[in-house]
């Protein structure tokens, strides 16, 4: 397989150094980023950059550095996100603005500051995490499945507007894996707790401290599935992980079927009599 340059954002930590350390040991460069800049796997194929990815600013200038010092970038991953436990009553507007700043916002600051190097090559792959929480609502994760929505769908559309420049988009939407993602390091928690939301968002919040380092999922072997996706022929454009996520979209789509044969016929007699 030819060798590539990649951008990996949140390269610190969880399945951002997890992916890192795979295409270094695969013979990839990768250009990683993290807040401080100097904190993934140390390898003469790795140059780490500073990037805060919601400042704009710096996005395009950490781009423009990756793309002077490894030559050119072939595939983009966004990873840097973390996520928020609260019912949605519960979370504030600035903790809400927080989370859409990193997880969407950040994802389309890369998205646009490396598409002019994409569109000029007329190739690349721009890989977007998402989770299976960008697929499926659950309680107590609102606003975070909402930032994650709204990558699922800036990336559909970007595959429509992205594939006569032979560039690919693939969405990953992990279940649980054994990252430090339900640690307090990756997953805050609304301020503001209301005694009503106990038996749901309570719940949640409750599993978030207990299941951190149980979870089944391995995100070595996760990774490894992701570089065969996106070198294989045909990149797909969702790549669920894990048996819970298959589990609950498979949910989620009988679900949907129940639900349009239920009211198909009088919601489609709607149009105007001819």
């Amino acid at each position: 397989m030819t060798k590539k340059n990649w951008f990996v954002t949140g390269v610190s930590r969880g399945f951002g150094r997890s992916l890192c350390e795979e295409l270094l040991r695969r013979g990839h460069t990768v250009v990683g980023t993290s807040r401080n800049g100097a904190s993934g796997p140390s390898h003469q194929n790795l140059f780490e950059l500073p990037l805060d990815v919601s400042d704009e600013k710096q996005t395009h200038d950490a781009i423009a550095k990756a793309i002077t010092r490894a030559g050119r970038i072939d595939v983009v991953v966004n990873n840097a996100g973390f996520g928020l436990v609260g019912a949605v009553e519960e979370v504030s507007t600035d903790e809400a603005r927080h989370v859409f700043e990193t997880n969407f916002f950040g994802t389309w600051n890369v998205i646009r500051a490396v598409l002019p190097h994409f569109r000029a090559n007329r190739s690349g792959h721009i890989v977007n995490f998402s989770s299976i929480g960008g697929i499926t609502g659950s309680m107590g994760n609102g606003l975070y499945n909402a930032s994650k929505f709204a990558v699922e769908g800036l990336s559909e559309a970007l595959e429509i507007e992205l594939k006569p420049f032979g560039i690919g988009v693939t969405i990953v939407e992990p279940g649980y894996f054994r990252t430090d993602f339900l640690s307090s390091s990756s997953i805050k928690q609304a301020a503001k707790m209301i005694d009503d939301y106990a038996q749901t968002a309570g719940v949640m919040r409750h599993a978030v401290s207990t299941r951190s380092g149980t979870q089944s999922g391995d995100p070595g072997k996760a990774v490894a599935v992701i570089i065969d996706a996106i070198e294989s022929n045909a990149p797909p454009l969702r790549l669920p992980l894990g048996p819970d996520a298959f589990s609950r979209i498979e949910d989620k789509i009988a679900r949907l079927k129940q639900e349009i044969n239920t009211w198909r016929q009088a919601a489609s007699d709607t149009q105007f009599d001819s």
